[in-house]
């Protein structure tokens, strides 16, 4: 029976990570839309960034309601929603390219983030839960991997699909062709028409996968039925809450102008493709080993330490591309990724044992948080366009500073045990 409960677990984790990699894959995929909307709709960085603040905006908006029906529906059903809701947005951003509207692409993107929002509060407390306490760590940052995995892929897909001819004709500028237009929003249309494609093989997966994965989750401890708000009782779980909006604002930022950044002159001079290649391989790629790398490091070295390490170097890094140009600022930029690898599912783990709140609202509270992603990038494209790119980094130097600041606080503050108020969801 044991062992059989154990390749319960098993397989529902297996099942979990696929999971994880097609958010990131969804997800990813605004790096290369931000540059092609940008060139139709003749966009400056800030209104470019509105296709992040819209995405991000979600999980301000429907982390909360996304809890509460999942604990009306059950694991799976609130895996196949959130599915659902992705096929309609894709399929909805696909209808809406054809009006040449970009806040009818917009709305589009936000059905489309509600459901992986809902997607991520499902699937990021399971993946924490289907094992020991003790190795937490280990197997969040290992499915955070395939999340990575399904971002380097992503952005490769994208880069190839939307930075087809027309955009790369304008040159990083606009588009003032009717004709290209068509043929750039042509290519929008076709990529999330193949997404939604995959996401529905995906719902039915999981569907297949059903039972499995219902029996592994109710192998855990029951959740406290909680509000997030509860958690905000919690100094701790304040602090992670930060953290993470903090460290999504940065990377999502860092990404969503890293293409226009290496097309520069005075940086790589790459076209818009080749560098949204360079994007994928070594920012998003860099991030991935880092969660392979990292998996096996969080079971020997402390994870504030690591993390600690981690801000600092991403700081460094943020300075060097500030502060000059040409290669070095280029390789600078692009190696952050690796360092950002660890910083989501270790800040979520150290705040879950700190927090003294139920699991269940510290969790909610947690991805609440990731609306960071939606107002950093506001502030980012605001200084990029009134600035440059390069001074634009600043901003995530001083998120990966607050972070820091966390991970030095977290080394003093040993994990409270399950008697101490800490309960698995």
């Amino acid at each position: 029976m044991t062992r059989l409960r154990q390749l319960g677990i098993t397989g529902a984790f297996i099942s979990v990570t696929t999971l994880f990699f097609a958010w990131g894959f969804i997800t990813s995929n605004n790096d290369p839309l931000i540059v092609a909307l940008r060139a139709v709709f003749q966009l400056n960085y800030t209104e470019a960034l509105l296709t992040q603040f819209v995405f991000f905006l979600a999980y301000g908006m429907f982390s909360l309601p996304a809890a509460s029906l999942g604990q009306r529906l059950g694991t799976v059903g609130a895996i196949v929603m959130s599915l659902c809701t992705m096929i309609a947005g894709c399929l909805l951003v696909r209808s809406s390219v054809h009006f040449n509207d970009y806040v009818l692409i917009l709305a589009s993107l936000f059905v489309l983030a509600a459901g992986i929002t809902a997607l991520q509060v499902a699937a990021n407390p399971l993946a924490a839960a289907l094992g020991p306490a003790e190795t937490s760590h280990f197997r969040l940052s290992f499915a955070q991997t395939f999340n990575s995995l399904g971002v380097v892929v992503g952005v490769q897909y994208g880069s190839r699909l939307m930075l087809g001819d027309a955009v790369l004709k304008a040159g990083g500028g606009k588009i003032h062709s009717a004709a290209q237009r068509t043929e750039a929003l042509s290519a929008v249309s076709h990529a999330f028409t193949i997404m939604a494609m995959l996401l529905g093989l995906l719902a039915l997966f999981v569907l297949s996968q059903r039972k499995r994965i219902t029996v592994a989750a109710n192998q855990s401890p029951p959740a406290q039925q909680a509000s997030a708000l509860a958690a905000l009782r919690s100094r701790w779980a304040v602090a992670g809450a930060a953290a993470i909006g903090l460290y999504v604002g940065a990377e999502v930022s860092i990404g969503s102008i890293m293409i226009n950044f290496l097309h520069q002159r005075h940086i790589f001079d790459l076209p818009l493709e080749s560098a949204g290649n360079y994007l994928a391989t070594f920012y998003w790629g860099g991030a991935l080993a880092g969660r392979i790398a990292g998996s096996f490091l969080l079971t020997r070295i402390a994870a504030p330490r690591l993390l600690g390490c981690c801000a600092l170097i991403a700081i460094f890094l943020c300075l060097v591309v500030f502060g000059s140009s040409g290669t070095l600022a280029g390789s600078a930029a692009l190696s952050i990724g690796l360092f950002n690898s660890i910083m989501f599912p270790t800040i979520f783990t150290i705040t879950l044992e700190r927090s003294g709140a139920s699991q269940s609202s510290t969790s909610g509270l947690l991805c609440l948080a990731i609306v960071g992603g939606a107002l950093l990038p506001l502030l980012v494209g605001a200084i990029a366009d009134t600035l440059s790119l390069s001074v634009a980094f600043a901003v995530p130097a001083i998120a990966y500073g607050f972070i820091f600041l966390f991970a030095l606080g977290a080394e003093r503050k040993a994990p409270l045990s399950p008697a101490q108020g800490l309960t698995l969801a």
